[in-house]
């Protein structure tokens, strides 16, 4: 805790989804000074309706070097990756970021920026065969490390991610006390929170939800 503060930046854009982002940032709070990152102050619109975030920081004002570079996923993820305000950002500030990271469908825009190719990485299961179009090399697992490249799979994935990337950066230690801070012990009433778990109605059905909301990531 005596330690010089981490420096993250946490790219915000219309449609991420909130605890993509939320699951780490909570993970890192009390090692860091975070920038939420967006083009502007305004606040930005996440993917569960009305629900939004306010940036701290602009793109051009984010600092030079930071310990760690994080990109969510969530429905906009498709449009995000056709930003190129957005992904010369990523560019610029990847060249200089100790960690380059991203849970869900966020690797996906770190592979349209150029920046896991080459490497092992992961997504969310739905969207997770696109990794390879960008070079990256699939592993299908909560959680993926390779170099100075750290991925984390669907969504709840990102409280795994933040505590491994913690551990990294802080020590085992300092993970474990934020997870016992957070109470992250988790007993999910139902056994169905993967694709080979869920069962085939199951499976079709959240198939029909993510094809209607991104037609164009499934």
């Amino acid at each position: 805790m005596n330690q010089k503060p981490l420096e993250i930046g946490m790219l915000l854009y219309p449609g991420f989804t909130m605890l993509d982002l939320v699951g780490p940032l909570t993970v890192f709070s009390m090692h860091s000074k975070i920038h939420l990152l967006w083009k502007s102050l305004e606040p930005v619109a996440s993917d569960s309706g009305d629900i939004k975030m306010v940036p701290t920081t602009v793109l051009r004002d984010c600092p030079a070097k930071l310990d760690v570079l994080f990109v969510p996923g969530g429905f906009g993820t498709f449009e995000a990756m056709k930003d190129p305000e957005l992904i010369q950002f990523l560019i610029n500030a990847g060249r200089q970021a100790r960690y380059i990271t991203s849970v869900c469908g966020g690797s996906l825009i770190l592979g349209a920026a150029g920046l896991l190719k080459g490497f092992q990485a992961t997504s969310h299961w739905a969207c997770h065969e696109m990794l390879s179009q960008f070079g990256a090399v699939q592993v299908k697992a909560r959680v993926v490390a390779d170099r100075n490249r750290f991925t984390g799979g669907g969504v709840t994935a990102g409280i795994d991610f933040g505590l491994t990337l913690l551990a990294e950066l802080r020590g085992a230690d300092a993970a474990k006390q934020a997870q016992l801070f957070m109470e992250y012990d988790p007993q999910p009433p139902f056994d169905a929170g993967s694709p080979d778990k869920a069962g085939p109605e199951i499976l079709r059905a959240v198939r029909a939800i993510l094809d209607q909301a991104t037609p164009a990531l499934i």
